[in-house]
């Protein structure tokens, strides 16, 4: 029995380098098809937008642009257009290239309504949610775990479910086709998620931290911005990314309470390139190159903060 116990051991040592070099070899090409699923559409977008219309719709497809164009980078920035009409629409082909929507020029006054409504988003949730998530993980209070069962029941609910409810306040406040109406019902869907992580993290924190700092004279605030928030950091960016990409990309709530170039966001303005009479594939996609350029930026910028600051807080030490 014990021969061939031996026996086994020794031919599972043989076999474990080929095991090894399978299992890499699997991890790689999965990887591999993963990252090409993903990148894929990026890279067309960003190689359809110097190409032309004809040069689009050519086959076999041209990743690489034979003839690069800046023209739909020079109508975003620079130029202005009359209404599309029947008429001057005959003179644009848009196989050619030459099709430009008349909308064009709203790209970056609704990208500044982006920021805009981003930017506050994540500077209220802040303000809203840090001292939230650390009285519910270091006060003890009554109602304190049914405040954490109900922060967790939102996230579970679907956006399209409170349309009708964000829209009554919305039209009471008077804020319909304001960006005010975006930052306040984007709080409402960024803000439990703010809570829930934060949560995770402080309670992950020793309770010797917090009484060290109330003996030394700390007031509860003192505690959180002088002790908590610092340790806090890579949570504290994860949310403000997670905040910040959900108001830049969010389109079901903008398109019911955006109405006029004053308050519409990106999404909104680049769906509305589409028109009655065709759709310029190589302007959509430039502008949805202009369109991701902040997110990327951002995602950058802190990415050795986002594995870890979302991952903080799961094991407790």
């Amino acid at each position: 029995m014990l021969t061939n116990t031996a026996l086994s051991s020794r031919n599972y040592r043989r076999k474990s380098p080929w095991h090894n070099l399978a299992h890499r070899l699997l991890l790689f090409t999965a990887s591999l098809l993963v990252l090409v699923y993903v990148l894929a559409p990026i890279a067309w977008m960003l190689s359809s937008a110097f190409q032309t219309e004809a040069e689009i719709v050519s086959v076999p497809p041209h990743w690489i642009p034979h003839d690069p164009t800046y023209e739909n980078f020079d109508a975003i920035f620079f130029r202005e257009f009359e209404d599309v009409t029947y008429e001057n629409r005959k003179q644009a082909d848009p196989v050619s290239g030459g099709y430009i929507p008349s909308t064009a020029k709203e790209l970056l006054p609704a990208m500044w309504n982006s920021f805009i409504v981003s930017v506050s988003v994540v500077i209220l949730n802040l303000l809203v949610g840090v001292p939230a998530a650390y009285a519910m993980a270091k006060i003890r209070f009554r109602g304190r775990q049914a405040s954490i069962y109900t922060i967790l029941t939102t996230r579970v609910i679907p956006d399209i479910a409170l349309v009708v409810p964000f829209f009554l306040v919305i039209k009471n406040l008077g804020l319909l086709d304001h960006v005010g109406s975006l930052i306040i019902t984007y709080l409402a869907v960024t803000v439990p998620f703010t809570v829930f992580i934060l949560i995770s993290y402080f309670e992950s924190l020793p309770d010797e931290l917090d009484k060290a700092a109330r003996v030394d004279g700390c007031s509860r605030l003192q505690t959180l911005t002088k002790v908590f928030l610092p340790l806090a950091m890579p949570s504290l960016v994860a949310v403000m990314l997670f905040a910040f990409l959900t108001s830049w990309n969010e389109f079901l709530l903008a398109l019911m309470f955006t109405q006029t170039e004053a308050s519409k966001t990106l999404p909104i303005i680049i769906a509305g390139f589409t028109s009655d009479f065709t759709i310029s594939f190589s302007f959509i996609n430039a502008a949805g190159v202009v369109a991701i350029v902040p997110p990327v930026l951002l995602a950058l910028l802190f990415e050795r903060y986002i594995v870890s600051g979302l991952t903080a807080g799961a094991v407790k030490g």
